[in-house]
């Protein structure tokens, strides 16, 4: 097998051979995507850094990682005994890419005054508007060119998975709440209003959405490799045409889309058939971007390229009547699965011999007991005590911490159901807590009621949002560095824009229908962490002389651990959302339970005073 090390002199040999001084591995697959397929996980298999944000860059004579703060600890850990350098992002003292690169360009020029300035990327894995962000930087900061169309990951990465292929079938429009011919239709006269004929459309999630369909090519996310191009009276679906059940043939033929091979869509460019067309920059590779820029027609004024960004995140994420609906029946099944798991929990604990893994297992086996079950969200977080201090923490029988009568278990999950996705994150004490872990418990939690209590104007952005839920935090010298809330698909992507919570600004604004996320967190590194998270539906609350105001919906249904509540710090309207928040819980899945597990629900639920 062979170590990250070998696999750096590998590539440094190539880099030799192309007269290259590095290479850039970015995160990402040819669609964008936040979760990759294995094929294009080459920041991976160069690193050894499994998380699903970063960037490695391997020069001549060193190399460096770049992720953000969900991954610093977990990076540290992966990253040890390599020679790559964890660089944290948004942390003063950070290079970028190309702060570091023109820094180790000059330090081993001495050695060699032939040093190539040419670094590279593959340009079909990154897109047109980060690669040209890049070159700007590079150029700035010591000169370099970058070349885009060198992959030496084709030569090097000798047992590289495949594209994947799995079925793809249909959502059935009982879930989905609108049919494609509705849904084309609105992606055409979105396209209309900035004079573009067609779009072509690389986002996996986009293309599942408007076609109605559903698959497997992802881990935990039920999308399918492929491209869709749209024109002013067609569509065609670039795809693995293997992958296609006889119901999806037939649902393509329902709507008149037609079907090419999934390498066939710099073909298919030149062939588009109107005179211009939307290419969103952040989702089109550079790759693709640059075979539009050269096709003939292009060369011949035929034909140009309009850069917008896609209308399909804005329509995706107000979610309609059914989808609504489906939220809150997946949710009900959820929190099923979830209180048989948390009244088995504490008692198995007390038991001995559970781990980290062991009810991560169970848990699993749980959710897959409800009906419309079709796996998992994202891979469960279940991290004991200092564990849960590593934001994006995985267990492995390496770290598989043994559970004890004692202290805090953050627990993040969710499962992907055919008419909803969830995601929730609970904090609970399996025993005694320290006064720090409860004080450090109900301000995270003030921060989780806060948000969920906040009336505020149609059109605000999350970032305006973002500081009711730290408020809290920030009054007793506390914070968190990732973002207090994302969409969630409807059987879709986990992870879902283009609105957001988060310091960092993000205009898009929030409407009605809108999934959202609430979820503050503090971590204590080596010791403990806490984060608490429950799905919300953006709602209408009323409309007044200063316009249309709205309000969320609390759509996930699990009991909050009252154990580590420190009362006193809490307002009495905080207080009395918990109360009513834990009644709504009882009222909506009571029916649902059997005795035993009504009456654990009964004490979970219970006023607090």
């Amino acid at each position: 097998m062979l170590t990250v090390q070998s696999k750096i002199a590998a590539l440094r040999e190539e880099l030799r051979r192309e007269k290259l001084f590095a290479f850039i591995f970015p995160s990402t697959d040819p669609h964008q995507s936040e979760y990759t397929a294995d094929h294009w996980k080459g920041r991976e298999w160069i690193s050894g850094f499994s998380g699903s944000a970063g960037t490695a860059v391997v020069t001549l004579h060193s190399a460096a990682l770049w992720t953000d703060s969900r991954y610093f600890i977990a990076a540290a850990q992966q990253l040890e005994g390599t020679e790559f350098q964890l660089m944290r992002e948004r942390i003063d003292g950070t290079p970028t890419i190309a702060e570091w690169l023109q820094s180790e360009h000059s330090q081993f020029s001495v050695l060699s005054s032939q040093l190539s300035t040419e670094v590279a990327l593959d340009g079909m894995t990154s897109s047109h508007a980060y690669v040209k962000a890049l070159k700007e930087d590079l150029r700035k900061h010591g000169g370099f060119t970058l070349r885009t169309t060198f992959d030496p990951l084709q030569r090097l990465w000798t047992d590289r998975p495949a594209i994947p292929a799995a079925p793809i079938v249909p959502q059935p429009l009982e879930y989905a709440g609108e049919d494609v011919t509705s849904k084309l239709t609105r992606i055409r006269k979105a396209l209309r209003q900035v004079h573009a004929d067609g779009m072509l459309m690389a986002s996996l999630d986009d293309i599942a959405w408007t076609l109605n369909l559903r698959g497997a090519d992802v881990h935990c996310n039920p999308v399918f490799v492929s491209y869709l191009l749209i024109s002013s009276r067609s569509a065609t679906l670039f795809v693995d045409e293997a992958k296609l059940t006889p119901a999806a043939r037939q649902h393509l033929q329902q709507y008149g889309i037609a079907t090419a091979p999934y390498d066939g869509v710099k073909e298919g460019l030149r062939h588009y058939p109107d005179y211009n067309i939307l290419a969103d920059r952040e989702e089109i590779s550079d790759t693709l971007m640059q075979a539009i820029k050269n096709s003939p027609r292009t060369l011949n004024s035929k034909l140009s390229t309009l850069n917008f960004p896609s209308p399909v995140p804005a329509m995706k994420a107000v979610k309609n009547d059914a989808e609504q609906q489906g939220f809150r029946q997946a949710m009900i099944r959820d929190g099923v699965a979830l209180v048989r798991f948390l009244r088995w929990l504490k008692p198995a604990v007390a038991a001995g011999g559970q781990t980290e893994m062991s009810i991560d297992s169970k848990l699993t086996a749980l959710r897959a007991e409800q009906p419309l079950y079709q796996g998992l969200s994202f891979d469960t977080i279940a991290a004991y005590q200092a564990h849960g201090a590593i934001v994006h923490y995985e267990a492995t029988p390496d770290t598989d911490a043994t559970l004890r009568p004692e202290g805090l278990l953050l627990l993040d999950s969710g499962a992907q159901y055919t008419d909803g996705t969830t995601d929730i994150t609970r904090t609970i004490a399996l025993g005694p807590v320290t006064d720090e872990q409860r004080r450090i418990y109900t301000l995270v939690l003030k921060g989780h009621i806060q948000l969920q209590l906040l009336r505020f104007p149609d059109g605000a952005s999350g970032t305006q949002l973002d500081a009711i839920a730290r408020r809290g935090l920030w009054q007793d010298g506390l914070n968190f560095l990732h973002g207090t809330g994302h969409g969630v698909g409807s059987y879709l992507n986990v992870h879902e824009g283009p609105h957001q919570i988060r310091m960092e600004y993000r205009p898009a604004p929030l409407h009605a229908g809108m999934t959202v996320t609430d979820e503050p967190g503090i971590y204590i590194e080596g010791q403990f962490g806490v984060r608490i998270e429950n799905v919300l539906l953006t709602q209408p609350w009323r409309e007044t002389e200063f316009g249309r105001f709205l309000q969320f919906e609390t759509l996930t249904l699990c009991p909050i651990d009252t154990a580590p509540i420190d009362v006193s710090l809490l307002t009495p309207k905080e207080l009395r959302w918990l109360n009513d928040y834990h009644q709504l819980v009882y009222d909506r899945l009571s029916p649902h339970l059997d005795t035993a597990d009504r009456d654990w629900l009964r004490s979970a639920t219970a006023c607090k005073h």
